[in-house]
């Protein structure tokens, strides 16, 4: 995890995550410093019941996310963001003044404006926020720059409550707070005084103020890529499943834990502890590419332990008073439902920063802040639906670990619904498995695969699974050119299939689907997909490289496009390769979580690409024997 940490060393990101950090802190300080003061006092600002203020008081913060973010969006676009980001934080300093005169005049509308003020200064940051990081960070960096950037929102929301809640509590007068968010507000001016200039993608745009014909836009934006689309509306639904579980922990930890405030602190510190690990862990699961094998992953855990919460949670704690929280962890059962919430928030940080990962690395760089603005809006919709829906359940009179349990069933269903939709999460899932759970992959070149643009991939064929395994390995998605065969088995051709994998006979066997294979080979790399073929023409019998079939050359000779070479080694002798014949005296030598490697050549060039060159290219990238 070191090379995560090592972005918190360079210009290039350090002021910008402590800008956003200072700037996550400030809006829970103020906004949980309101409600508390709001609760505790509400006789002398207000007539309302102070439940109505708190709904209150997210609402209004909330609202900007729905006016403004489609604005929002095209000014990331039109503007060099680091800008943006300096104004931004002086809005957040003159929101504070407004704040103050709040306080000052003893103005409940006031202070909901400086709410709504401080809605609007998170709106207008959030496209800079994620759509700056794909210029500042290489590709190889996003996921670790978006689990720090996860984890560091996640625990400046935490310390900013709290912070909030104490500063409400100790102060005499509760203008205070406002300097205090003043003070906050003017640090992160100066942090963001540090931020690399960002040059706008799109500085011809012509902003549109009318939100709902430019948000339908934005989200037309978003909808040009069917994954990126899919991938907004999977991070929409965490946040409703997320914000679902958070706003239940004050009545959670009252009426079925038994606890006071100090078992509310300790449930949201646990998950978001869960949710800094889990971000944390990301980068080194996923080997610094963006994995999205990670995200199916992350919402089997969330399912699982969604709903071990609503088993553990315990019958008949509660009693006439709150149990002190050292009483209350002395509970065997309280431990059990500790770990469950720690690992939500681990498991919600595998979900969460692939799909965010995904977005910024697949969205048009023309576009990206206002697709960015896009699922804000998507967000906060998801979040408003989950709260109104929650709140029906629990009046109808469902309970809260039941509520827990039915949100883990439905994020199963809508699971299975995305991946439905779209396999390539699933799919690499499968392959994620199998290079980190079942094998011990080491990769070498792997930064010789292209970013983007078409390219054929040329490897050795020693076993059932290589394809399996060069789709782990590889940042990007590949078609793979492959035996009708084993196109056909039952396992891995649903994994084939599914991925687009070509399927191919010799002509002797069926002309027509040779002939066919190569027609889609063709469309394959004329839309700039990366194409994978075994040029043996089958698997290895002794683990000696075959001589190279002309397929390769028909392709290419079509196709002027680059050939990547590889070499996949420790995999003959395994349980996935074919031995027959003489190879049947050789025993099974390799087994699971045994060691296997890929290595991956420079690119060659179509017209350096004869057989004979890249059969030895092949052949030295392993020293000749596989």
């Amino acid at each position: 995890m070191s090379g995560q940490f090592g972005l918190l060393k360079t210009r290039r990101f350090a002021p910008f995550f402590v800008t956003q950090f200072l700037g996550a802190f400030n809006d829970n300080l103020f906004k949980n410093a309101l409600v508390v003061l709001l609760t505790f006092q509400a006789a002398q600002w207000t007539t309302l019941k102070p439940e109505l203020l708190a709904n209150m008081a997210a609402g209004v913060f909330i609202l900007p996310f729905f006016l403004f973010s489609a604005t929002a969006g095209q000014l990331a676009d039109k503007y060099d963001k680091a800008t943006l980001a300096r104004l931004v934080k002086v809005l957040e300093m003159v929101i504070m003044g407004v704040a103050a005169g709040g306080f000052f005049l003893h103005s409940l509308p006031v202070l909901m404006g400086a709410l709504f003020l401080l809605g609007c200064h998170s709106t207008l940051f959030g496209p800079v926020k994620y759509a700056i990081m794909p210029q500042h960070l290489h590709t190889d960096e996003l996921v670790g720059g978006n689990a720090l950037i996860e984890a560091g929102t996640f625990v400046a929301i935490l310390i900013g409550t709290l912070a909030g809640g104490l500063l409400a509590g100790s102060v005499e007068h509760p203008a205070w707070i406002a300097v205090g968010g003043f003070v906050v507000a003017f640090a992160g001016y100066l942090t963001s005084r540090g931020i690399p200039t960002a040059p706008p993608p799109a500085p011809e745009l012509t902003i549109n103020l009318n939100p709902l014909s430019e948000t339908w836009r934005n989200i037309a934006f978003a909808r040009q890529n069917r994954t990126v689309f899919l991938s907004i509306l999977g991070i929409s639904w965490f946040w409703l499943y997320g914000a679902l579980f958070l706003a239940q922990f004050p009545a959670y930890a009252k009426f079925v834990l038994g606890g006071g405030e100090s078992a509310v602190t300790l449930l949201l510190a646990i998950f978001t502890v869960g949710i800094g690990i889990g971000s944390m862990l990301c980068e080194r699961m996923s080997g610094k590419h963006v994995e999205i094998g990670l995200v199916p992953f992350g919402s089997i855990g969330l399912t699982l332990f969604g709903l071990d919460l609503y088993f553990a949670s315990p019958v008949g704690l509660p009693g006439t008073t709150p149990h002190e929280l050292l009483a209350l962890l002395s509970i065997p059962a309280i431990w059990r439902v500790l770990f469950d919430l720690m690992m939500l928030g681990v498991f919600g940080g595998f979900f969460i920063v692939p799909l965010y990962a995904l977005v910024q690395l697949r969205s048009s760089p023309e576009h990206r802040a206002r697709i960015i603005a896009a699922n804000n809006i998507l967000n906060a919709l998801f979040m408003v639906v989950g709260a109104l829906g929650a709140a029906s359940l629990l009046g109808a009179g469902l309970s809260m670990p039941a509520l827990f349990g039915l949100a883990a069933l439905l994020n199963a269903l809508v699971a299975v619904y995305i991946y439905g939709l779209v396999p390539e999460f699933l799919l690499r899932f499968v392959a994620w498995l199998l290079v980190k759970a079942v094998y011990r992959l080491r990769t070498e070149g792997i930064e010789h695969i292209p970013q983007e643009g078409a390219a054929v991939l040329v490897a050795n064929h020693v076993s059932f699974v290589d394809a399996v395994v060069i789709m782990g390995a590889s940042p990007r998605p590949v078609r793979f050119v492959m035996d009708h065969r084993i196109f056909r088995t039952p396992l891995l051709g649903f994994i084939f299939r599914h991925c687009g994998a070509i399927p191919i006979a010799s002509a002797k066997e069926d002309p027509a689907m040779m002939e066919a294979a190569f027609a889609e080979i063709g469309k394959a790399l004329a839309n700039g997909d990366l194409v994978g073929i075994f040029p043996e023409g089958g698997i290895t019998k002794d683990g000696e490289l075959q001589t190279f079939r002309p397929g390769i050359s028909r392709i290419l000779a079509a196709n002027r496009v680059p050939v990547v070479p590889m070499a996949l080694g420790g995999l003959w002798g395994s349980y996935f390769s074919r031995i027959d014949g003489e190879a049947m005296k050789t025993p099974l030598r390799r087994g699971v979580f045994s060691s296997i490697s890929l290595q991956v050549g420079a690119p060659v060039s179509p017209d350096e690409a004869t057989l004979e060159h890249l059969q030895n290219v092949v052949a030295g990238l392993r020293g000749g024997r596989l």
